[in-house]
């Protein structure tokens, strides 16, 4: 249980942190926050638990795959922001975000690549 507590307390102040930044300064908060370090952290936990390295691998794969479908969503938001709001924006990025997603799952399933 405190493992899964410092596991929680790691990852969330990253959050906090990149936020704070991002209040200060918006170019560092945004390089910050593009750098994969919740990906690095999830790695780490993994390896940390006993995780496969096939599997470690496997979930490096899927990020990698999964990140592309999340790019169009950052041309989207400041683009429609002064148009329609920030929730309406907000909204839109979202649910762009899940179009691509799932057209992603597709081209995954289709391409063969399976989870372990």
């Amino acid at each position: 249980m405190l493992y899964f507590l410092l596991k929680l307390l790691i990852t969330a102040g990253l959050i906090v942190v990149i936020s704070e930044v991002a209040k200060k300064n918006d170019a560092l908060g945004g390089f910050i926050a593009a750098m994969p370090l919740v990906t690095l952290f999830v790695l780490f936990w993994m390896h940390f638990e006993g995780v496969s390295a096939k599997k470690i691998g496997n979930h490096a794969t899927f990020t990698l795959a999964y990140v592309i479908p999340t790019l169009p969503m950052f041309l989207i938001f400041p683009l429609l922001l002064g148009k329609i709001g920030f929730y309406g924006s907000i909204l839109v990025s979202i649910i762009t975000t899940l179009i691509f997603a799932y057209l992603t799952h597709l081209i995954i399933s289709y391409l063969g690549i399976e989870q372990i």
